[in-house]
C-alpha cells in the first residue's frame, strides 16, 4: 500500500481545521505528532468517549491496570474527523499511540493508507483473540482484504424502543410480560404503529429528523437493505442502487410522515426525546446508545417511564436488517515501538474485551463471544433483548469516504430527510440520491 500524506488524509477527512489547531498545543497529543512519543505510561491509549461511555471506559482501563499491572495513559480527543485526522497525522509521523479506537465503518481509509498493523501480526491470535470468538458480522468489517487490521469491541445498531404502557394498551405485548408480540412486515409494522397512536400516543412513532443526516440515512439503511443489497461497491467506486426498491423504501418513509401522521415530519433531537420521555409516543427509532438517556426518566404523573428495546422486524422485505456500527481497537502501525510495548498492547486490549460487559453498560453489544455469551451480560436489560441485531448488521458501503460521522452521511441523509418532511417525492429522491452517490464516486481517493 502506498503511504498517504497529510494533506491527502486531511482532504479526506474533511479536518483541514483540525491541522491548525494543533500547532499551539503542548500536550501529549501535540508533541506526539511532532516529535518523540512520551513514554509515560505501558500503554498510551487514545479514544473518542465522552459521558457515558467515557465513564464505562475509564472503569474498564482502570480494571486492567489492576488485572495486569500495568499503567496506561488514556487520552480522550474530539469526536469524528478531528479524530480520525490526529490519529492518521500520528500514524504517517511514525509516533502514534500503542492502541486507538476506531469505528469499523473507518477502518478502510486507515488500512488502505498503511497507517494500521494487521493485528495477528502483533500477536493477537497467541493471546487467544482469533475470530471464532467474535460476532461474524463485526469481525467480516474488520478485515481489509482478507486481512483483520481491527479488534471489533461492540455492534452498536439502529433499534426499535417501545413505550411498554403504551403497547399494553394496544394489545401488541404478548401475555404476562413487557415483550412485544411479533411484527410480521410492512402491514403488521403500520398497523403496530396505528395501534400505539390509537391507544394514547400522540404519534405511533418518533426519530429524530431536523438536522440529524446520521439518523435518517440508518433508518434508510435498514428498510432498503431489506430489498437490495449494497448502493456502492468496488469500494465505493460504482453506484449500484437499485432505484425500484429506493422509490419503494422512500415510498414507505414518506406514508408514516403523511397524510396519517404516524410520525411527525419534522422532529430535532430535543423534540424527540420529549415525545418519547414523556410518553406521548408509542415507538422510537434510534441507537441503541440512547438507552442512558431514558433510564430513570419521569413521567409527567411522577411514574418512571417503562420502556423496551428490541431489534427492528423485516419491514420491507423477507429478512430483518439492522444498520450499525462497530467502535473497534486497532494497533497503528509504528517501526520503532518496542516488543515489549507491542506485548502491552495486546494484553491491554484483551483485557478491554474481557470487561466489555461494563462495556454493554452503555447499550452496546459486545462483539467478543465470551462476554456476550456470559450470564453476566445475558442478565442485562434490554440490552440482551437485541443481540441478534449484530448478526443482522449492515454497514455504511465500504469505501474510503464513508463512515460515522462523515460527509458522506450528512449529504445523503440530507435527501432523506428531504422525503421525511415531504419536500421531495420518492421519485424525484431517488434521482437525488443516484446523483450524490454518483458524485462521491468518481471522487478522487487519496489513497491510490
Amino acid at each position: 500500500m502506498n503511504s498517504m500524506s497529510r494533506r491527502s488524509f486531511l482532504a479526506a477527512s474533511g479536518g483541514l481545521a483540525a491541522a491548525g489547531m494543533l500547532s499551539g498545543c503542548g500536550t501529549p497529543v501535540a508533541t506526539n505528532l511532532t516529535g518523540g512519543q512520551p513514554a509515560t505510561a505501558d500503554v498510551i491509549f487514545w479514544h473518542l468517549f465522552g459521558g457515558g461511555d467515557g465513564e464505562n471506559l475509564t472503569k474498564m482501563v482502570q480494571d486492567v491496570e489492576a488485572a495486569d499491572r500495568m499503567s496506561v495513559e488514556a487520552t480522550l480527543l474530539s469526536w469524528g474527523n478531528p479524530y480520525y485526522t490526529k490519529l492518521a497525522l500520528s500514524a504517517s509521523s511514525r509516533r502514534p499511540p500503542d492502541v486507538g479506537i476506531t469505528h469499523l465503518s473507518r477502518l478502510p481509509l486507515l488500512a488502505r493508507a498503511g497507517l494500521l498493523s494487521p493485528v495477528a501480526e502483533e500477536g493477537t491470535e497467541a493471546a487467544g483473540i482469533t475470530q471464532d470468538k467474535f460476532t461474524p458480522a463485526a469481525w467480516k468489517r474488520a478485515t481489509v482484504n482478507g486481512t483483520a487490521y481491527a479488534v471489533p469491541l461492540d455492534t452498536h445498531p439502529f433499534v426499535l424502543f417501545y413505550n411498554v404502557d403504551l403497547a399494553r394498551k394496544a394489545g401488541l405485548l404478548k401475555p404476562g410480560g413487557d415483550d412485544l408480540k411479533p411484527i410480521e412486515g410492512r402491514e403488521g409494522f403500520l398497523a403496530a404503529l396505528r395501534a400505539m397512536k390509537q391507544a394514547g400516543g400522540r404519534y405511533g412513532a418518533v426519530m429524530s429528523i431536523t438536522a440529524d443526516p446520521s439518523t435518517t440515512w440508518r433508518w434508510f439503511m435498514t428498510l432498503y437493505s431489506g430489498l437490495a443489497g449494497p448502493i456502492l461497491t468496488d469500494q465505493g467506486t460504482r453506484v449500484a442502487i437499485d432505484a425500484g426498491a429506493a422509490e419503494e423504501t422512500f415510498a414507505f418513509m414518506q406514508s408514516l410522515t403523511g397524510a396519517e401522521r404516524l410520525m411527525p415530519g419534522n422532529a430535532t433531537s430535543t423534540t424527540t426525546s420529549t415525545l418519547f420521555g414523556q410518553g406521548n409516543v408509542g415507538f422510537l427509532f434510534e441507537g441503541e446508545w440512547q438507552i442512558p438517556t431514558y433510564r430513570g426518566v419521569t413521567l409527567p404523573n411522577g411514574e418512571p417511564l417503562n420502556f423496551n428495546v428490541v431489534p427492528f422486524p423485516a419491514i420491507l422485505g423477507d429478512k430483518a436488517v439492522a444498520y450499525a456500527d462497530s467502535h473497534a481497537l486497532v494497533i497503528p502501525r509504528s517501526p520503532g515501538r518496542s516488543a515489549e510495548r507491542t506485548a502491552n498492547s495486546v494484553r491491554f486490549i484483551k483485557g478491554l474485551l474481557d470487561n466489555s460487559s461494563t462495556w454493554a453498560a452503555g447499550g452496546h453489544i459486545p462483539a467478543w463471544l465470551p462476554v456476550q455469551e456470559s450470564e453476566e451480560f445475558r442478565k442485562q436489560e434490554p440490552q440482551s433483548n437485541y443481540v441478534q441485531a449484530a448478526f443482522d448488521a449492515v454497514y455504511d458501503p465500504e469505501s474510503w469516504y464513508t463512515g460515522a460521522g462523515s460527509d458522506f452521511q450528512t449529504r445523503v441523509g440530507a435527501v432523506i430527510t428531504n422525503v421525511l418532511t415531504g419536500a421531495t417525492n420518492p421519485r424525484d429522491a431517488v434521482g437525488a440520491m443516484t446523483a450524490t452517490l454518483q458524485r462521491f464516486a468518481t471522487a478522487r481517493p487519496p489513497v491510490q
